[in-house]
């Protein structure tokens, strides 16, 4: 005997069974990611005097394979009827429905903070987004919160420009920092 809720030729049977194995779309993901990675990685031009027993394709190369090898055993994994465990935090209510609040407000905060880095450089732009985002999740300490963002903005300039040495946009502090 078949179970009729899992064969695609009932109407409504496919979707059906594209809800029961919805982890298939992480597979899908997993998948482009593993040829982009590859792709990107193969087609990486690398000049003769670069090359060594390890060059700079190896590491592209094996987390290409990792991700492809993740994605069919995944898949393997799901059609032969794995499923992931359902969340069970204890301060976790499932039946309560998203924040889109919480979220539309952190992906502006992102979207700002991407468009404003240019300009405004890291430690200006860098602020705004840790204000926004403790903001966005629920601190309302006005006084306190651009004080510390702004602290923290400066502490990881500096250490990502001077102690790192990965260059960030100062915009125009550049000259004052």
């Amino acid at each position: 005997m078949s179970d009729e809720t899992t064969t695609p030729s009932r109407p409504g049977g496919a979707r059906t069974w594209l809800r029961e194995h919805s982890e298939l779309g992480v597979c899908v993901l997993l998948l482009a990611l593993g040829v982009l990675v590859l792709t990107d990685a193969l087609t990486m031009s690398v000049d003769i005097t670069q090359r060594g027993p390890v060059g700079p394709k190896t590491v592209p190369i094996a987390v290409g394979i990792g991700l492809l090898a993740v994605a069919v055993l995944l898949a393997v994994d799901v059609l032969r009827g794995g499923r992931g465990e359902a969340e069970a935090g204890e301060d976790v209510d499932l039946d309560e429905p998203a924040d889109r609040r919480t979220v539309a407000l952190l992906t502006g905060v992102f979207l700002a903070f991407a468009a404003l880095i240019g300009p405004l450089g890291f430690p200006i732009s860098g602020a705004l987004l840790f204000w926004g985002s403790a903001y966005a999740l629920g601190s309302r300490h006005h006084d306190r919160d651009p004080l510390i963002a702004a602290g923290l903005s400066l502490v990881t300039y500096f250490v990502f420009d001077n102690l790192l040495g990965v260059p960030l946009p100062g915009g125009p502090l550049m000259g004052v920092l």
